[in-house]
């Protein structure tokens, strides 16, 4: 009789929980349902905005073009396949100055961070070199590479070199000192320091590390094709400008906003499966 009641007890206990359990995920599928609702209603509720204030002429349409004027332009850059072309342009600019900036900016922030002597060397180079505008150091990187791809990569990776290296640094600067006396206590090689010490400890870090330079390397795509290039979408917005092309201005800078966009969230699902402890 005992055993009866405390299996009923048992199946009465399971049963509870995977009701809890349920009411748990679907309390959070609305919740996530919500969220994106909310995100959109914004967006959304500007642009009928934006378009009612320009039909009625309320805004200056020769400098804030009706959405819907934006859109014609955006399917005709589209379909004549300029876009296309400037977009691919830039996304290989984009990509390529990233990864150049980002790998040795990784590297040097682990070894600045590990060893103190590297630190005292590097940190009044870093420091001294940081704060120089990266615009400003494009006349010298035009004369040093010519008009060409590789002179906007170079741009880029250099905005990307010091956020990344600056946030890893300060990752393994920051870890918790027993990290390092196990790793000494049991013998760790460097290798073992920088791959299962440091890195893991820091990936928060570098991967905020890694977001910011991603913005920056959309910051200098922009400024660096305005200089120097045929095409891309730096170049087709100072080329709207000559020409006046505003709605096609507006549908460039609706690109780089929506590629700001979709690069955060590729390095927020990275970043999920990388360190899924973080989100949990």
């Amino acid at each position: 009789m005992i055993r009866l009641n405390s299996t009923n007890v048992l199946e009465k206990s399971s049963a509870k929980t995977s009701v809890k359990n349920k009411k748990d995920k679907k309390l959070k599928d609305e919740a996530k349902s919500n969220k994106f609702i909310q995100q959109i209603i914004s967006p959304i509720a500007i642009l009928i905005l934006w378009e009612i204030l320009a039909d009625l002429r309320l805004i200056d349409t020769r400098f804030f073009p009706a959405p819907s004027m934006i859109f014609h332009s955006f399917i005709n850059l589209l379909t004549t396949g300029i876009l296309l072309n400037d977009l691919s342009v830039s996304l290989f600019r984009i990509i390529g100055g990233f990864i150049v900036g980002a790998v040795p900016g990784l590297i040097i922030g682990l070894t600045m961070g590990l060893f103190p002597i590297i630190r005292n060397i590097l940190d009044p180079i870093v420091a001294a070199t940081y704060p120089i505008p990266k615009l400003a150091l494009m006349p010298l990187i035009m004369i040093m590479f010519g008009l060409n791809d590789l002179e906007k990569i170079v741009v880029i990776a250099i905005g990307t070199f010091f956020i990344v290296l600056m946030n890893t640094a300060a990752g393994v600067i920051n870890l918790d000192k027993i990290y390092m006396d196990v790793a000494r206590n049991y013998g760790a090689s460097k290798k073992d320091y920088y791959l299962t010490v440091a890195l893991p400890g820091a990936l928060p870090m570098i991967f905020t590390g890694l977001k910011l330079g991603m913005g920056m390397a959309l910051l200098l795509i922009v400024a660096a094709e305005m200089n120097g290039a045929s095409s891309g979408i730096g170049y087709r917005i100072w080329e709207s400008y000559n020409i006046f092309d505003i709605p096609a201005m507006f549908v460039s800078f609706i690109i780089m906003s929506i590629l700001g966009y979709v690069f955060t969230i590729i390095l927020d699902l990275i970043e999920k499966l990388i360190i899924p402890w973080k989100h949990s």
